[in-house]
C-alpha cells in the first residue's frame, strides 16, 4: 500500500514525508492465507524480519502484541535469527494487560531480560534503560480514544529514542473504532498522559498514523519506521477485520465496550462507577445517590442517536463505591454508525448534573475532557441542546491536519 500511496499523492505530500522521516513498510501480498486484516507483525514476519535485520531492538510491547497464528510478537522477535531483543519495556496493566494499579519492573522468563515497566516509576524509558538499544519496536493495540494511554506511552518513548538517536518502529494496528468517526472537542493541555497531543477525543487514527503526526507536530524528530497493515480499510470495525478480541486492558472486554468508552470514560473521574468491578464496565454507570427510573426516562427521552438506557442497580466489588448498591442505567447500543459519543457522554453530564446537583461533581469531568470552555458551556446548559457546534470549527482544523498523515483509504 506505501508505495500506491506515495505514487498517488502529490509532491508536497512526498516531500513532506521526507521532511518528517516516516518510512513504511513495501506492500507484499500475503499468499496461502485467508482473508482479513494483516497487522505490521505479521507482514514483518512474512518479509523475515529484514526491516529489523541486524537490529538491537528495545521492544514495547503487551499481551494485545500478537501475529495471526496466536505467537506474541516477544517470542517472534526473539526467535528471529537476524533480531537481537535487549530491552522489554510494558505499558499501563503490566506486560500481561492484567493489572489495575502502578506496575512494576519483573522479569521475562522467555528471553531472561528484565521488563521494565513505562507505568510505574517512571512513564518514559530512561538512559539506563535503552542501554545497548538501537531500535525500539511499539506493538500495542489501541482503542481509538485520546485519554487511553498507549499512545502517550508511544509519545513518550518516541522523544526518548530521538534523545538516544535511537530508531523508533511501529508495528500498526487497526483502530478498533474505525478511522472514519472523528468525534469531540480539541483539548486545551497535552503533554499528559491522558492528553498527549492535540487531537479530539475520538481522533480516527491508528498508531502508526498518530505516531507521524505526533513526529512532525511535535518536532520530536526521531527517525521513524511504520509497517503498515495489509487489508485494513478505514470503514472496518475490529469485528469485520477477522483478527480475534483480546481485551486491550482489563475493563475493555468487548468492541461494545471500546465504542462507548469515549462517552463514559468521560464521568470517569467523577465520583460515579463506570462498572469498573461489575461484568460489563462501560457498559452502565450509576452511584448511590442516581434514581435510575428518573435518569434513564430522562436519557431516552432525549433521542439520542444509536442508543438507549436502561434502568438498573448494581454493586461494584472493586473500584468507585465498591460493595455500595447504586443506582444508575445499563446502556444498550442500537446503532454503532450513528452514534456519537461526545453528544452522548456530554448530555448524561449535564442530565446528572441538573438532576443531581451538587451530588455530581461536574468539573471533575474536565480530568479527562481537557476542555474547560466546552464544560463552561455545558453547565450552563439546562435544557437538551447539541454540543457538536461548539468545536466543529476545531475538528475541522483537525481533519485538515490529520490528512497528512493518514496510510490507509
Amino acid at each position: 500500500m506505501a508505495s500506491r500511496l506515495f505514487q498517488t499523492r502529490s509532491l508536497s505530500c512526498v516531500l513532506f514525508a521526507a521532511v518528517v522521516g516516516v518510512v513504511v513498510s513495501a506492500p507484499v501480498s500475503v499468499a496461502g492465507d485467508d482473508e482479513g486484516v494483516f497487522c505490521g507483525i505479521d507482514i514483518l514476519v512474512r518479509d523475515g524480519f529484514k526491516q529489523l535485520d541486524g537490529a538491537k531492538v528495545g521492544l514495547i510491547t503487551n499481551h494485545t502484541g500478537l501475529a495471526r497464528d496466536g505467537r506474541t510478537t516477544l517470542e517472534l522477535l526473539h526467535a528471529a535469527p537476524n533480531v537481537d531483543v535487549v530491552a522489554i519495556f510494558s505499558p499501563e496493566h503490566g506486560l500481561k494487560g492484567v493489572l489495575d494499579a502502578r506496575v512494576a519492573d519483573s522479569h521475562d522468563p522467555l528471553t531472561g531480560l528484565t521488563v521494565y515497566s513505562l507505568y510505574g516509576k517512571t512513564r518514559r524509558p530512561s538512559a539506563e534503560m535503552l542501554k545497548g538499544v538501537d531500535t525500539l519496536v511499539f506493538d500495542i493495540q489501541d482503542i481509538g480514544a485520546r485519554f487511553y494511554t498507549y499512545i502517550a506511552t508511544m509519545g513518550n518513548a518516541m522523544e526518548e529514542a530521538a534523545k538516544h538517536d535511537i530508531r523508533f518502529v511501529v508495528l500498526d494496528r487497526p483502530n478498533p473504532i474505525t478511522g472514519t468517526h472523528v468525534f469531540g472537542p480539541i483539548n486545551d493541555r497535552d503533554g499528559l498522559f491522558t492528553s498527549y497531543h492535540w487531537t479530539p477525543l475520538v481522533h480516527g487514527m491508528t498508531v502508526g498514523e498518530l505516531a507521524g503526526m505526533f513526529n512532525a507536530e511535535r518536532k520530536i524528530g526521531v527517525k521513524l519506521d511504520v509497517i503498515e497493515m495489509e487489508g485494513w480499510r478505514r470503514s472496518m470495525w475490529y469485528d469485520e477485520t477477522t483478527l480475534r478480541w483480546v481485551n486491550p486492558s482489563p475493563n475493555m472486554r468487548s468492541l461494545t465496550q471500546a465504542t462507548l468508552y469515549p462517552a463514559i470514560g468521560l464521568i470517569e473521574g467523577c465520583k460515579v462507577s463506570v462498572g469498573r468491578g461489575t461484568d460489563t464496565p462501560f457498559e452502565r454507570f450509576g452511584a448511590p445517590w442516581i434514581e435510575e427510573r428518573k435518569l434513564a426516562l430522562r436519557l431516552n427521552g432525549l433521542g439520542l442517536a444509536g442508543v438507549r438506557f436502561v434502568p438498573f442497580r448494581f454493586t461494584p466489588d472493586s473500584s468507585k463505591h465498591k460493595g455500595k448498591e447504586c443506582g444508575g442505567v445499563q446502556i444498550i447500543l442500537t446503532d454503532r454508525e450513528e452514534f456519537d459519543p461526545l453528544e452522548t457522554g456530554l448530555s448524561i453530564v449535564r442530565e446528572l448534573k441538573n438532576l443531581f446537583g451538587e451530588s455530581f461533581d461536574v468539573d471533575s469531568v474536565n480530568r479527562l475532557m481537557f476542555n474547560k470552555q466546552v464544560l463552561e458551556q455545558v453547565k450552563a446548559t439546562e435544557n437538551p441542546t447539541q454540543y457538536t457546534p461548539l468545536w466543529k470549527k476545531d475538528l475541522d482544523e483537525f481533519k485538515a491536519r490529520r490528512s497528512k498523515f493518514l496510510l490507509y483509504r
